[in-house]
Formats: C-alpha cells, structure tokens, sequence
C-alpha cells in the first residue's frame, strides 16, 4: 500500500502547468485547462481526488493553449483555440476558460467566433473521478480507480465512489446541456462575431445521507468569500517598499504565497493556520506550521495563535504505536484521504516527529514576548507544561537529558527530524545513523522550549519555576556543547546514534543550534567559518551536507540541496552571534536565487557551485509554493532588520544592517503590540512611527533571552 513516507514518483504534471489553491483544496491542470488522470492533475478535496478527468473539447479535438494567466491563488483564466478542421493554420474560435475554487470547481466556458460565418461547435467536457488517496496520486500509480460508472439526476453528472472505507461522489452541473455517460456536451451555432458562454460547477460531496436533490451544486461553490480573505489579508500585511525592486517582487510574493496558502477551521471561523506547501501538503503539519508562523510573526502573529491553539486541541493523550501519539506530543500532519484511516493508525494525525513538540513550546514562548502573553496563559499553558513532559519523558528515552526518536512502527518515518528522508542523517563516510537517533538541532530546541518556559513562568510571578526550567536549559547547553562538539574537526556532529557515537558529517543542522543560542560562545566562530566555507556554502546558499562528506549529492533531497528555511535560520543564529557579514551573505544570495527563480523561494533547490552554474538549478519535485520556503524572505529582512520585540520587558530591539545592495527601505504596517508602526532605513539612519508609548526604542541588538531572565543555575530564583 501506498504510504503518505514514500517517495514523491507522481512524474511531471507538464510544461506550464496551472495549480489553484483554496483552503485544503487544490486543482492541478495542463496549461489548456485540462487535467489528465495519467499525469498528477485533478481536483483534490481533503487529500482524495475528486476529479481525475476534465478536458474541454470543441468539434471534437483539444484546445490549443495560448496562455494562462492566475489571478488570485484561487481563479485562473485559460485562454486558447480550437483546432480547425480543415487543415489551415490560424482558428477563428477562441477559446476562454475561467476557472476558480472554492468548496469545488466552477468554470465558465467562453467560446467567441471570429469569423464572418456562422460557427456549428459541439462543445464537449469530459468528467472522471477515480477517488485515488492523495498519496497514490503522489506515488505515480496508474490505472486506480476506486469510481462507479458516471449517472445522470436531473441537469447532473453524480460520479460516486466504490470500495472505499469512505463514501464520496462528485456532482457536476451543467445548466441545458446533454450529458451521456461521462460527457456533458452542448450543440450550438454561433453567429458571426458572437460568443457563446456555459457553464460548469463541480460539488464533492462526503454526506451520503444527503439526497441528490437536496445538492445545488451552484449555489454552494459560489461564494465571494475567498476573496474577501484574501483581500483582508492584503489589507493587513506589511508593506515593504525599497529602491531594490527585485528584492521587493520576492517580498510581495512571499506574502501573496503565504495568503494562499492559509487553512481556515470552520468550527473556528477566527482561526488561521498555514498549510505546508503545494500540491502534496495542504494540510496541517506540525514542524511546517510552527516554524512558519515563527518566521512570519512580522506579518501576521495571529497565524502563530491559530496554530498553537490548533496543534493544543490534537495534542496527544495516549500512548499508540500505530499513529506513534503519547501524551504531551505534538502531530506531524493531519490527512483526510480515503487510506489516511490505514495509514495513520486508525487516525487522521499521525505524530512522528522529534521537533514539532519543543518547537510548539518555543513559538508560545516568542508569542509571549510579541505580547500575547495573555491568550497564551489563558489557553495555551496547560498544553505547554504537558509538551514539556513529553519532552523529559517519552522525549528522552534512556534519561541522558537528550531527545532522540526511534520510529514505533515500520509505516512510520524512519528519520523524525526536518529531514525527514530516510537517507538524511549519516556519518562523514556515507554511512547511514541508527535509531534511538538525537538531533543536534533537535537539543536547541529543547534548549529553547526551556528558556521559553522560563520567560512565561517569569510573566505569571513565578520565579521559583523559571530558575528551574532556566537551571534545566543551562544544563542541557553544558551536556550539549561537551557531546556534540569535535573538537578535531571544528563543528559539531549532526546527531549521536544509538551507541552515543558522534555522527561526524558535517551538516547545517547546527546553524540552528546558533539560532536557538546552545552554541558556547569560544564555539561559534568556529561553526560560523565551517558553514561558510566553499564545502558549505554554494554561492546561493548553505547546502544541507558538505561537499566533502561521503553522502554529498548536490541533487539530493538533503544531501547538499539547499533549503531557503533552514538559510534563513542559519543566517539568523550567525547573526544572534555577531557574525553579521556572514549572515548578510546568506540573506543577499537567497534573495538573488529567488529573483532567477522568478520571484519564488521554491522548497529546495540543487546545491551546485554558483561559481560553475550562473543560476540555482531547480530541484525537480520540489514544492511551489511551499510554506516556510516563502516565510524564508520575511525572516532574512527581520534578521537584517534586527527587529526583536520583548513586549515582557516593555522593549523593542531595532538595530538594522540593510546592505548597501538593497537600498533605502520602508515597512509601513508592521504590527507590534496591537500597534501598526513604520520602519525607514535611508544613509545609515533608521526612524519609527506609530510605536507605542508604553514600548522602549533600544537602538541596539537584543541581548540572548536567556541573559535578560537572567534564570540559569546560579539563579536562586529570589
């Protein structure tokens, strides 16, 4: 069976492929509008395709593509024409398909007659539906279906589902037109410099209960609310203006990407979590959504809120293999599919990752310094202690104060950190690392979670539990930095195995260790000239593995690729440690990489020497858009920015070091503490408005969190 830990074998969906998003629903199609079921087209809804056929013909031969033009992330327009049948070049019928998504598909279909005669067209579209799972769309299998043969109700195409542990049909309607088998058709003639316009509106539908008359699938696709969404969400996303205007495309974008790629809970209308990339992961992830919503906390921190409150209501509660949930544990995704059931354990979340549990702790410790440290103690800290015990507990296997994973079920994730391929953690000789597996980066987010806890035990009073939790975060650095570290090398080991061995490759994992502040000082100078040596740094960023380790492979998924999530948190631990030179290079090349890649970080690209290729080449499976790939850009201008609210200490630490490359800056609508201030940068001189009286301006870095509490060891908590 198809598992949601294969690999991604779903093939090419073709040159100029058109992808709209909604929500938790996609549709994929050839640059005509039509989608294949022998290519990963179709219309997904709640990770089951729901449509696998959909091509528009006229006079019986396909449309010939003249141009795609996406709108919004939702609606799209496919122009083109339709081939002539008398054998001569240019048609006098153009063709325009508007398409958009909402609860389903509606497609208006405009075909105009350019000629001075009278134009006969039998307009035909062709529906099929094979309810395949997400996942075996994504593993490239043909030949699935899991449909019975089309009907007709009324006006209505009903395809529905067999064999399925789930029951699904798609209902499509077609005002007037002729529908036999899976053909919905229209015969008309169109006059002379005339158009003629029909059409389509496709409903899935899961209540089996439902009678066919009761669906209208009309009235329940149409909707102007994804507009208003997204119109809101531009309203109040920051606004960056700079003489840079390539730099300035590539933040428009991220922004626009991540509006698009926003679920919203309908039985919590006010709460907003992000998706983790398309196609194959619309869906909630954990690991995905937190560091996500972490980097975007500059546009939106009430995406970081609905994610916190969303991952605390699917916490864990018991203990299951299958699925692999304990107490306290963060999930890794949520799926919908017709096989998740199988997959998952019996569930819909399964909860292999190492991650996602000190990371949720660490983002509801940042929202408290954003100011939120209200609805963070009156709703998230039950959820928050209960992850910490997760951590000191199932977390930590053997006892030796780090976290490691070891998968409880062969279906699950061999690998359970951010990367998640089964090849992803090995030694400097190639070699493959064995399970109970700890992380580097893993220890600096647990490392984190405790600081994080900490500060929000110092908010409610209660300086007795922030010096214990301090006392704990000073002793897993100690343990950490004594472990970790090779000395004869200069770097610390990506992970210790399962005989506590350090596995020596040399990887960009502990970039994020900067980041979470576990690096000793004497330590960092040496990390930061590792991650920046030409083995490592590429020219368009830092590769995930050396060139010099056993396992390097430029094209691989974490074997020398480069992630534009784990440059910007690279580029943000270097810059916490003062290395501001090599922080601002990374900034500078993942902003170039994205202008070649016309504007969008994509998931990952290939690790080549820029030296020896002029531009980034693109790794082939790659998601576009991809959540922390587009939140990536956002973080680089916070960390050049050195923007650092601590509303807990009633401060804002803003020191920036725009680059001369990017030029005079302005960021209108930034919001901090329930204000909206600006930011100019323009010859060395920095200015704000609209920040609050009650907030002081400290014209410098902020120092580590763990320096303001001042709660390590020594402290005695009085």
């Amino acid at each position: 069976m198809t598992g949601w830990s294969d690999e991604n074998t779903a093939g090419s969906a073709g040159e100029g492929a058109v992808t709209l998003l909604q929500g938790t629903s996609f549709c994929i199609s050839f640059a005509n509008g039509d989608m294949n079921p022998e290519r990963p087209h179709g219309f997904f809804y709640r990770d089951t395709r729901f449509i696998s056929d959909w091509s528009l013909a006229v006079n019986g031969r396909p449309v010939e593509p003249l141009e795609a033009i996406l709108y919004d992330p939702y609606r799209a327009v496919f122009i083109g024409r339709a081939e002539r049948t008398d054998g001569l070049a240019d048609s006098n019928l153009l063709v325009e398909r508007r398409r958009s998504l909402n609860h389903g598909v509606h497609e208006d279909v405009t075909v105009s007659n350019h000629s001075r005669e009278p134009a006969a067209c039998q307009i035909q579209l062709t529906v099929g539906a094979d309810f395949a799972d997400l996942f075996e769309v994504k593993a490239g299998l043909k030949e699935i279906t899991h449909a019975q043969p089309a009907q007709r109700h009324t006006d209505n195409l009903i395809i529905a589902s067999e064999g399925l542990p789930i029951t699904a049909r798609i209902v499509v309607a077609a005002e007037g037109a002729e529908i036999a088998g899976n053909h919905i058709s229209y015969s008309v003639v169109i006059p002379p410099q005339q158009k003629w316009t029909g059409s389509f509106t496709a409903l899935p539908d899961m209540d089996r209960s439902r009678s066919l008359d009761g669906l209208n699938p009309r009235q329940q696709v149409h909707s102007t609310l994804p507009e208003e969404r997204l119109m809101e969400w531009r309203r109040n996303v920051p606004l960056a203006r700079m003489d840079n205007k390539d730099v300035e495309k590539v933040l428009e974008q991220s922004q626009a990407d991540l509006g698009s790629l926003r679920i919203f809970d309908p039985d919590h209308p006010g709460r907003v979590v992000v998706a983790a990339g398309s196609p194959w992961f619309m869906a909630l992830f954990g690991r995905d959504s937190l560091l996500t919503s972490f980097m975007t906390l500059p546009l939106d921190p009430s995406l970081a809120l609905g994610t916190l409150q969303t991952l605390a209501e699917r916490q864990g509660t018991e203990v299951d293999p299958r699925s692999e949930e304990q107490p306290g544990k963060i999930l890794h995704e949520v799926r919908f599919g017709a096989s998740a059931g199988q997959l998952l354990g019996g569930d819909n979340a399964y909860y292999g990752s190492v991650d996602a549990t000190p990371l949720f702790v660490t983002l509801a410790g940042e929202l408290t310094r954003w100011g939120f440290w209200p609805e963070v103690a009156n709703s998230l800290l039950p959820a928050v202690d209960k992850a910490l015990d997760w951590i000191t507990q199932y977390g930590d296997i053997d006892g030796d104060g780090f976290v490691e994973y070891a998968r409880a079920t062969d279906k699950g994730l061999l690998n359970q950190g951010w990367k998640d391929s089964w090849d992803g953690v090995n030694f400097a000789d190639g070699r493959l690392a064995s399970p109970p597996i700890a992380l580097c980066e893993v220890q600096g987010y647990v490392y984190a979670a405790y600081i994080s806890r900490a500060l929000m035990a110092q908010c409610a009073g209660d300086n007795e539990l922030a010096a214990h939790w301090g006392s704990r975060a000073a002793d897993l650095k100690t343990a950490f930095n004594d472990r970790f570290w090779l000395e004869d090398r200069g770097y610390f080991a990506i992970a210790l195995d399962h005989d506590k061995r350090p596995v020596d490759s040399c990887a960009s994992n502990m970039g994020h260790c900067l980041w979470s502040g576990i690096v000793d000082n004497d330590k960092a100078p040496l990390v930061a000239r590792r991650l920046m040596s030409p083995e490592m740094f590429c020219g368009w960023g830092v590769r995930t593995l050396a060139s010099d380790m056993g396992a390097y492979n430029p094209a691989s998924y974490h074997n020398g690729s480069v992630w534009p999530h784990d440059n910007a948190l690279i580029a943000a631990g270097l810059m916490r440690y003062g290395f501001m030179d090599e922080a601002t290079r990374i900034a500078l090349a993942l902003f170039n990489a994205a202008t070649q890649f016309g504007g969008r970080l994509p998931e990952l690209f290939c690790g080549l020497d820029r030296e020896s290729y002029p531009v980034p080449v693109a790794y082939p499976t790659s998601c576009s858009p991809q959540a922390w790939a587009a939140a990536a850009p956002v973080h680089l201008m916070r960390v050049l920015l050195r923007f650092d609210p601590c509303m807990t200490h009633n401060g804002l630490w803003l020191a920036p070091l725009i680059p001369a490359e990017l030029g005079p800056l302005h960021v209108t609508n930034l919001p901090l503490a329930g204000a909206r201030i600006s930011v100019s940068v323009a010859d060395g001189q920095t200015e704000v408005d609209g920040i609050p009286e009650s907030i002081e301006l400290h014209r410098k870095p902020r120092k580590p969190l763990a320096d303001l509490l001042d709660v390590y060891a020594s402290n005695t908590g009085n």
